[in-house]
């Protein structure tokens, strides 16, 4: 059973906080947590960059955004791809 999601910005260097690169959730649950980004595949698969951030690595910046917020960038990133 799912208890908690929690949503990511993905920032790098030619991108900004209002319009991210990216977007990541961490879903945390009784048996533990793991975490996924949404790709230009319009796919939700694991990842392990919230992880690396968490331990220094990386070269982007991630910050912790509502949902709504990552709904907006998911369906930024659906229009750039399909065009729709």
């Amino acid at each position: 059973m799912v208890t908690r999601i929690t949503y990511f910005a993905v920032v790098d260097d030619l991108s900004t906080r209002e319009e991210p690169v990216g977007v990541l959730r961490r879903i945390e649950h009784d048996g533990g947590e793991h975490d996924e980004q949404f790709g230009h595949d319009l796919e939700w698969t694991r990842s392990p960059l919230l992880y690396s951030y968490e331990r220094g690595d990386g070269d982007n910046d991630l910050y912790e955004i509502s949902e709504d917020e990552a709904n907006r960038i998911v369906e930024r990133i659906r229009h750039s791809v399909t065009g729709e």
